[in-house]
């Protein structure tokens, strides 16, 4: 089946009943006692690091290992099987030495899955089984600091991170899969980076998608991930990717899971998943919820309404999914609610949500440089403790939203952003709130939106230099998720007048709704606030044009802000 076809099959079996995810590749792993001999083989033999725990090496030295429990799941009732390639990325495999085999090792383990789940699906063509490429998180984060002494240092690039993902979605739809899981997200930064690889990788093959399923790990009971982000404010950074499914896996058992499960299936417009451990760790580090037990609890979500797909994380094999699969097998699924809420939603460690009564959203200028002289002073003599600090007041004194600028003749205006937004995510009192990425240089907004997490607001695009080059831009805009600023100016100049404000902001209206695939919600207008009383006469009307033209773009481009 092509994509389009794959997501037209699980989205009419998705409607019929819930669908079983597999469990756990390591558990069996462990499971079968292998050890370092078995996961070296021939081909690695020489292998310079120890490679027990290399989980993922094994589908090309004991493929028919893999295989076998490829179809312990599939037996046991998995509609979806992953792949085995959870660290399949060259900077996870870098510390096994292991990077030089991530494309080969990507497209065989594809092709086991694919191997195993076609025999299956033979024997039983009224139920076909699908194969799901796992993403892992990576071992390295562009969110967080290895160093507490040096809150802005990373280990990895952006375009490093992309890099690695692009290469192992490139191998994994080589191989075969169905589906992509980019799973066990603990920095959603990382998997922004992951949608974006995917996105110009199948972009680079000239085929459609493939069907999208997205996982997050909430951490522990403070209900956010590891680099600090509350669910809400997760799905709002990845909700553009529109995903066959969103979910939350590991870390947690099905009982410290459910609440924050529950939170996410109150918001999400698509289909929901959850494959939790087989309950939390014991003191020697393993898992002691039996196959019934974890299968009674995740029935409890079904029979609730909160499950679209189920499956099992650590400590959870086959006997676990025999006894889910049992379990639900009669439980309708939960009915997916596709339509929008209408709000605008934006997001940095915590959701902002604008609604009908909402007063005026407050935005902190003082962290631009055009705009606060002491602010580039300190930007410009590298003082970033105080420059965060004045991000700080800004925050506490009642700020929504904060508008970072970097446009000074003395800064080099990509750099500067990339360091202050990167101490910025250090720093929970500040990142909680959502980002403005302020700049006259498309160059430092993408440098700005490559260190952001949450979904960020551009600031801004305008059609000064007409619609392909604004298109261009939105369209770079909506690959991260970020909403967008437009001024009303276009190839004639800034508008002054009632009629220009909104026949500019109105264009770009269409442009962005019709040929972006922006959500009107995601559209702020600025039909910019000229001076007064200046002497000039021509300038008299310029504040009621501002509140006439305001007034217009609100009524004729619904949904969006100004």
């Amino acid at each position: 089946m092509n994509p389009q076809e794959t997501l037209a099959t699980l989205e009419k079996l998705a409607r019929q009943r819930i669908l079983i995810l597999d469990g756990g590749m390591g558990t069996m792993a462990q499971r079968l006692g292998l050890e370092e001999d078995a996961y070296r083989g021939d081909l690695l033999k020489n292998a310079t690091r120890e490679l027990k725990g290399n989980h993922d090496v094994l589908c090309l030295t004991q493929p028919d290992v893999v295989a076998k429990v490829h179809r312990a799941y599939l037996d046991a009732g998995a509609d979806i099987i992953e792949t085995n390639t959870f660290g399949g990325t060259a900077i996870a495999q870098e510390d096994f030495a292991c990077e030089r085999y991530v494309t080969e090792l990507n497209v065989k383990a594809a092709q086991l899955a694919r191997r195993v789940a076609d025999e299956v699906s033979n024997d039983t063509p009224d139920r076909p089984r699908f194969v799901a490429g796992s993403i892992g998180p990576m071992n390295r984060s562009l969110s967080i600091s290895p160093d507490v002494n040096d809150p802005g240092k990373r280990t990895v690039t952006w375009e490093q991170v992309k890099g690695a993902y692009a290469q192992q979605v490139d191998a994994l739809i080589e191989g075969g899969v169905d589906l992509l899981l980019v799973e066990t997200i603990f920095d959603t930064l990382n998997a922004k980076a992951c949608l974006v690889a995917i996105d110009e990788v199948v972009k680079r093959r000239g085929i459609a998608r493939p069907p999208l399923m997205i996982s997050v790990t909430i951490t522990d009971q403070s209900g956010r991930t590891l680099s600090g982000q509350t669910i809400e404010a997760f799905w709002r950074s990845v909700e553009h990717a529109q995903p066959f499914s969103v979910g939350v896996n590991c870390a947690l058992g099905a009982d410290q899971m459910r609440p924050f499960f529950a939170a996410l299936v109150d918001i999400a417009n698509t289909h929901t998943s959850c494959y939790p451990n087989a309950g939390l760790p014991n003191a020697f580090g393993g898992y002691d919820e039996t196959p019934e037990m974890t299968s009674s609890k995740l029935q409890e979500f079904a029979e609730a309404g909160l499950a679209n797909i189920l499956g099992g994380c650590c400590g959870t094999g086959p006997d676990h999914i025999a006894a889910l699969a049992e379990a639900v097998k009669d439980i309708p699924p939960r009915e997916v609610k596709r339509e929008p809420d209408g709000l605008s939603h934006f997001s940095g460690l915590e959701e902002l949500v604008i609604r009908p009564d909402s007063n005026f959203i407050m935005v902190g200028e003082r962290t631009n440089v055009t705009g606060s002289r002491r602010f580039a002073r300190l930007i410009r003599e590298e003082k970033y403790a105080e420059a965060l600090a004045v991000a700080r007041q800004q925050v506490e004194g009642g700020a929504n939203i904060i508008d970072v600028n970097m446009d000074e003749g003395m800064l080099d205006g990509v750099h500067a952003m990339r360091t202050f937004l990167n101490l910025v995510a250090s720093e929970p009192d500040i990142s909680r709130v959502p980002i403005m990425i302020d700049s006259s240089k498309f160059e430092v907004i993408v440098a700005g939106l490559e260190c952001v997490q949450g979904k960020a607001i551009v600031n801004s695009i305008s059609l000064k230099e007409g619609e392909q080059d604004f298109l261009d831009k939105a369209a770079v805009i909506k690959r991260f998720g970020a909403a967008v600023v437009v001024m009303a100016f276009d190839e004639e100049g800034q508008a002054e007048t009632t009629e220009r404000k909104f026949e500019i902001c109105k264009r770009a209206y269409e442009l962005l709704t019709k040929k972006a695939g922006f959500a009107p919600t995601d559209i702020i207008f600025d039909p910019n606030i000229l001076a007064i009383a200046t002497g000039i006469e021509e300038h008299n009307r310029f504040a009621i044009n501002f509140i006439e033209a305001t007034r217009i773009i609100k009524r004729e481009c619904p949904g969006a802000k100004v």
